[in-house]
């Protein structure tokens, strides 16, 4: 019989019921009240897009009470960047600002390289730096960020082999099931993503450490934790807390490369590839004709510009209330909607560019070599 949806580190297909997955995976759901907790809390939390976590609670309670804490969440660069790749950084930049903790940022080309086909090594150095100056634009503190390329930074092998010896075959391939594994180097990138997760502890000592991911990463977190307390480490388990995946254009269920790149927004799209892309491709809530839907409505719900603006562009809660409520009474159209988001996405793209263009500058001061 074949699985209605299907999670993996490396593919998500099918409608993703993200209530079976706290059940199959052994999470928590981020409830209400424990978002109360948070301080300024991101309208990704308050709005439901991260909806389940590992022990966040155990990490709010320490940054809270002024002890050590650190926030770890990762770029695999096999592409320009796009909004889908935001969603773990707007947070962990989000919780720096509250919290005024550090943040590590590992750049794992090497796992893009061994299992991207057509991949190159100088093409996976390539969009390393180029995503590396992306990261720096969206506005992490000078001297509490630290950004390390697993090709250049001499830690990661080192740290890595220690884990590596933690970790049995059959251990990796009952948390990770089978896999289309080609090449050894894809074999042992477990342990260089389980050394990225606890790089924070390697660095500072045993801490609480916090990992944003997508739901789709927790089989690495949750290997990580049952290595990270032997006794050759004795270090902390990590808490993390999971997102579910932003769609495509098309409403796919995860924004992917894999898609044809006019449902995706790059981070380096222009102001008319934005607009020809959102009027073209965005999957719509609206009636068929416009009689229709000043009658009946449109279902933001389902509504692509709707859902960005509510998980990225629209930071007012009553502001996007009363355009939830306009384009479900009908008064407001599925044209106006896709408007309002191609305005937004403009002038975040538009300041985007010049700190990028400012970034150039600063690397030195974010990356470790």
């Amino acid at each position: 019989m074949k699985k209605e949806f299907s999670v993996t580190p490396w593919h998500v297909t099918g409608k993703v019921n993200y209530e079976k997955l706290i059940k199959e995976f052994g999470t928590q759901s981020v409830s209400v009240s424990l978002i109360s907790k948070v301080k300024n809390p991101h309208s990704l939390l308050r709005r439901g897009l991260y909806f389940s976590h590992r022990e966040f609670d155990l990490w709010l309670k320490d940054a809270q009470a002024g002890r050590k804490v650190s926030i770890l969440t990762g770029r695999g660069p096999s592409e320009k960047m796009h909004l889908g790749h935001l969603i773990p950084f707007l947070l962990a930049k989000s919780l720096q600002e509250s919290y005024n903790c550090p943040v590590y940022i590992p750049i794992s080309e090497d796992e893009k390289f061994f299992v991207k086909k057509n991949l190159s090594f100088k093409e996976a150095q390539e969009f390393a730096d180029d995503n590396v100056l992306d990261l720096i634009a969206l506005g992490f503190k000078q001297g509490k960020t630290f950004i390390a390329k697993d090709f250049s930074y001499l830690p990661v092998y080192r740290n890595s082999a220690k884990i590596a010896k933690l970790i049995s075959y059959s251990t990796a391939k009952a948390i990770f099931g089978l896999k289309p594994e080609n090449n050894i180097g894809w074999t042992f990138y477990p342990a260089v993503q389980a050394f990225h997760i606890l790089w924070p502890q390697f660095a500072e000592g045993p801490h609480k450490t916090l990992v944003p991911v997508g739901i789709d990463q927790d089989p690495f977190i949750r290997l990580t934790r049952d290595i990270a307390t032997h006794s050759t480490l004795n270090f902390q388990k990590p808490s993390a807390i999971h997102s579910k995946f932003l769609p495509s254009l098309t409403g796919q269920a995860k924004m992917s490369s894999s898609e044809q790149e006019n449902s995706l927004i790059y981070l380096s799209d222009s102001a008319e590839e934005v607009k020809k892309k959102i009027n073209k491709y965005a999957f719509s809530g609206g009636k068929d004709t416009i009689e229709q839907h000043r009658k009946h409505g449109g279902n933001p719900d389902i509504d692509i510009s709707f859902l960005y603006l509510k998980y990225l562009f629209e930071q007012d809660d009553k502001k996007l209330e009363k355009i939830h409520n306009d384009y479900k009474s009908g008064k407001l159209l599925t044209s106006e909607l896709k408007n309002i988001l191609i305005d937004k996405i403009n002038a975040f793209l538009k300041e985007h560019i010049k700190r990028r263009e400012d970034a150039k500058k600063h690397v030195d001061k974010f990356i470790l070599e």
